[in-house]
């Protein structure tokens, strides 16, 4: 491969945050208008040199040189790389949620006329490259007003009306469905076939990371250890490439786990919610379902199916209005109509969202680790920080949390210890029964093994876990049944014996059949 054909070359960087060296040495060789994954474990350094490249870490800040289109460059600040055509997409949407999509696009780079934002050419020239993206929107439309999916679009708009020759997606389908994630992947296939657009694509997703890239990077504890190409001749091999990630092969990407469930911890009688604020529509609807103790139990449906609203209104009325129904824990009618009734009778709900509703980011681990659990660690009503530390760290150890001290602020950790973080935090709380919402979203395979083996572990302590989950293979290698979910409904109680993508498919994609046609 010449010099010649490569858009960026990154020489020997090295990056260190006080004592601790977050890039060591790292190399990375991208050819003009491929597709080029880079993976790696969480905290292996893959969006600390993204960071590097735009110029979020300036010059000087790291060493090692950033060569693009056969110059070296020197960014002092993000504007400096973008002017130059690149532009990198955090996981962390950098948008105005109240301001309209042609504004987010043409933020900080605005159309003007005489000194004054010319409102006619905002609206024209944003119609034009949401067209290139498929975002079938009124430009005038907000931010808040729009799902995620379509978020991710008006981000890639952005970039493309910045006339963007090398574009980076960090996580860009962490948070959309199926259909979401393939619109994607579609239009970068589309700037690299018909837009000459190189890209670079960061994800946990293997099977997007086959299907999209033409060849792939990978970075472990900071360093470059490997490239691999992905051709129709030489398809990329995922064993290899996971062994590569986490410095040891991974021969089932699911432990090995015997169930041994007991009586019956958990269930939830014709559960009904209706939406907070359309309160005529039915969001869950007579839901059944019941967890044994030692079992795992997986929700499967798609986006919109009403899992997650179903947790969050089981435990403690966190969504949703209208809700009637029963709980019952240990046999007994239960109250969990509140947080507090909720966690007193036993319950735990980890939510999708660690980072909007999991964690305190300003906290440390110490901090967060204790905070469904106060009085637990407290004597008379007040803390005992000794008994708070003595508990955090234990859990710091056992969960394998990578770094020194629980006085690390979470907000510093990788996705993957964030999770098991939260995770700590609600087994601290010694609940008898687990709701995991999507336990393993944005983490890399290494870490979700680990994560699996937490919930295996928790499950052999006799406790009833349920796990929600938009990964089929997922649920199908960590769950002893499987509840189907579509449009509110539960449609289907799945056995193992019948675990199949095809046939869970079924029953969420089921139709919704009315009281009338059930009655007939």
């Amino acid at each position: 491969m010449s010099d010649s054909n490569m858009i960026l070359q990154m020489k020997g960087i090295t990056k260190t945050f006080g004592p601790v060296k977050a890039l060591t040495n790292v190399n990375l060789n991208i050819s003009k208008g491929e597709i080029h994954g880079i993976c790696g474990e969480n905290g292996a350094g893959k969006s600390t040199l993204m960071n590097v490249l735009s110029g979020v870490y300036p010059y000087g800040s790291y060493s090692g040189q950033i060569i693009f289109e056969g110059k070296e460059c020197n960014f002092k600040k993000i504007a400096d790389s973008e002017d130059l055509g690149i532009v990198v997409i955090q996981q962390e949407l950098a948008l105005s949620p109240f301001l309209s999509i042609a504004e987010n696009i043409f933020l900080g780079n605005e159309k003007q006329k005489n000194g004054i934002i010319d409102w006619n050419r905002t609206r024209s020239d944003a119609i034009k490259v949401m067209g290139r993206v498929g975002l079938m929107e009124s430009p005038e439309a907000k931010i808040m007003d729009i799902g995620v999916g379509k978020q991710q679009l008006v981000e890639i708009a952005k970039a493309l009306s910045k006339n963007v020759k090398l574009l980076v997606l960090d996580e860009p389908t962490a948070a959309l469905n199926d259909e979401d994630s393939a619109h994607l992947l579609g239009i970068l296939r589309d700037l690299r076939d018909n837009h000459g657009v190189t890209s670079v694509i960061i994800s946990h997703k293997l099977n997007e990371i086959k299907a999209i890239t033409d060849n792939v990077s990978i970075i472990r504890d900071g360093s470059t250890v490997g490239w691999m190409s992905n051709t129709a001749e030489e398809p990329l091999n995922q064993d290899k490439l996971i062994a590569a990630m986490v410095g040891r092969e991974l021969t089932n990407l699911y432990p090995a786990h015997e169930s041994k469930a007991g009586e019956e911890i958990f269930r939830i009688e014709n559960w009904t919610v209706y939406h907070p604020l359309d309160t005529q529509r039915v969001v869950v609807d007579e839901a059944n379902i019941s967890v044994k103790a030692g079992e795992i139990v997986g929700i499967a449906g798609l986006m919109g199916a009403g899992r997650t609203e179903m947790a969050m209104s089981v435990f403690g009325r966190s969504y949703g209005t209208g809700v009637s129904g029963k709980v019952f824990i240990h046999g007994k009618e239960t109250d969990t109509s509140s947080v507090r009734k909720a966690i007193d009778a036993g319950l735990a709900y980890a939510t999708e969202d660690r980072k909007s509703y999991g964690l305190n980011l300003l906290q440390n681990i110490r901090e967060n680790a204790s905070l469904a659990a106060l009085l637990k660690h407290a004597k008379h009503g007040i803390m005992d920080d000794n008994i708070e530390r003595i508990t955090a760290e234990k859990y710091r150890k056992d969960f394998h949390i990578k770094t020194p001290n629980i006085e690390e602020r979470v907000a510093n950790l990788s996705g993957g210890n964030q999770q098991k973080v939260v995770l700590a935090k609600w087994v601290i709380s010694d609940p008898d029964i687990l709701i995991l919402d999507e336990p393993t979203r944005g983490i890399d395979v290494g870490a979700k093994y680990e994560i699996y083996e937490i919930i295996d572990q928790l499950a052999d302590e006799g406790k009833a876990v349920i796990v929600i989950s938009s990964e089929l293979p997922e649920l199908i290698g960590i769950c002893d049944r499987i509840y189907t979910v579509s449009q509110g409904c539960v449609t289907d109680e799945v056995t193992k014996e019948k675990f199949g993508q095809e046939y869970l498919m079924k029953g969420m994609t089921q139709e919704k059949v009315s009281k009338e046609a059930k009655g007939a």
